[in-house]
């Protein structure tokens, strides 16, 4: 099997749980040792900076993407593997997703949620089959699924939105649930 790079989305800030801060550095901890890219938004701050911190400090192999106006404001983190600047969000988001094999979501704000959906929407239309895993620690991801089950209750989707991501409760769950995936 050939070295995959996984894209992780998640918060610009630590959030109120520590045990948001302490599955970010399992999972780039995880990342490094199965000898998978992290791929992420190329931030030091918040979960950004804490996964790729790790995955450093790991061994691993990290790609980051960043838009100009972001540089200050989530301290570009420079010293990646990889560290692309791009003029707008829209770049970033897709020069991160086709450097990657698969995503994992993390908890985080309102960009994670928009990187979240747009994939999720990509793969209701066809345009990718990638993995995509939310990580729902300590039942943060908990009002999506109802929010997704809401909307295909509510006829706006067909069952089948449910079934183009999975849900994992911890980095290791996660790690499992892509490497089947990269299997089949």
């Amino acid at each position: 099997m050939s070295a995959k790079s996984v894209c992780v989305y998640c918060g610009s800030r630590a959030g109120a749980d520590p045990a948001y801060a302490h599955a970010a550095e399992e999972l780039g901890r995880a990342l490094a040792d199965q000898g998978w890219q992290l791929v992420y938004g190329a931030g030091d701050v918040g979960l950004m900076g804490i996964v790729a911190r790790t995955a450093q400090a790991a061994g691993g192999e990290t790609f980051g993407v960043i838009p100009t106006h972001l540089l200050k404001r989530e301290v570009g983190k420079t010293d990646l593997s990889r560290f692309v600047v791009t003029e707008t969000m829209h770049e970033r988001k897709k020069v991160m997703f086709m450097n990657s094999d698969a995503v994992i979501v993390l908890p985080g704000g309102a960009g994670t949620l928009d990187e979240f959906f747009e994939v999720l929407t990509w793969a209701q239309l066809g345009l990718h089959q990638k993995p995509v895993v939310v990580l729902d620690i300590a039942g943060f991801w908990g009002p999506l699924d109802g929010l997704v089950r809401h909307i295909i209750d509510q006829g706006f989707a067909d069952p089948s939105l449910a079934d183009l991501y999975d849900t994992a409760p911890d980095p290791a769950a996660a790690i499992e649930r892509l490497k089947m995936a990269f299997a089949a």
